[in-house]
């Protein structure tokens, strides 16, 4: 089992030091691919400040968005399992034992870690942010036949198998739900677990917001219709 967990980073100085420290201190990474997402504060420095072997580095000229980076990853990626991790200390990495447990007892080829099933500490925030979660995770149930908790997770976790055929198309945040309607589409076996959430502000730099879930429900309907297309 080598797993690569795989970093998008945008304007994350104040956060991707601790987050790559918590990674690498997770005794199953193997490799740790950081995505510098066309970052104007000091992310880069802070991500050469690793010095190990065990992380390689993109550095992006400019902002291309979660998607991009995650396909810019995968092609340079060498192990059989994946996981995204983001580079704020939202996403707690010694979870990854539980998120890869399905996987290599033969269970799933997917796994997402579910902010809102099970008994694991979370942080008390915005209302509205939660329920425009449902509302898209409803939205892409509705599309696939899926029962998800939390099609918006950061936590998704794949093999090597799922990530050869995915051809990811989105650039930014409809990413989620692309990835979601295609492995649904394809077939393969998709599981969930619970895990914790320290949830951040936007005064404490969180970036997503209204105008991604706009897109979120167009990509939902646009890659619905692929699938619908092709039955």
């Amino acid at each position: 089992m080598n797993l690569t967990v795989i970093i998008p980073a945008y304007n994350e100085e104040a956060t991707v030091s601790a987050v790559l420290k918590k990674v690498l201190a997770n005794r199953l990474t193997k490799e740790i691919i950081v995505v510098n997402d066309g970052s104007s504060d000091g992310t880069r420095h802070r991500i050469q400040d690793t010095g190990n072997r065990k992380v390689k580095i993109i550095n992006k000229k400019r902002n291309e968005g979660k998607g991009a980076a995650i396909r810019d990853a995968l092609k340079i990626a060498t192990g059989n399992i994946f996981i995204i991790q983001d580079a704020d200390l939202e996403y707690d990495p010694r979870e990854y034992s539980k998120l890869i447990k399905p996987i290599l007892e033969n269970k799933a080829d997917v796994v997402y870690g579910s902010r809102f099933m099970g008994s694991d500490a979370h942080r008390v925030l915005y209302f509205w942010h939660m329920l425009g979660n449902k509302f898209l995770t409803l939205l892409t149930n509705i599309a696939t036949n899926l029962n998800l908790t939390d099609m918006e997770t950061c936590y998704k976790v794949f093999t090597k198998q799922v990530s050869l055929k995915l051809n990811i198309k989105e650039n930014r945040f409809g990413f989620e739900p692309e990835f979601t309607i295609k492995v649904a589409q394809m077939g393969f076996r998709i599981y969930e677990v619970g895990i914790g959430y320290s949830g951040r502000s936007y005064i404490e730099g969180k970036k997503i917001n209204w105008r991604d879930g706009i897109w979120a429900i167009w990509c939902i309907l646009k890659y619905s219709l692929y699938v619908w297309n092709r039955r």
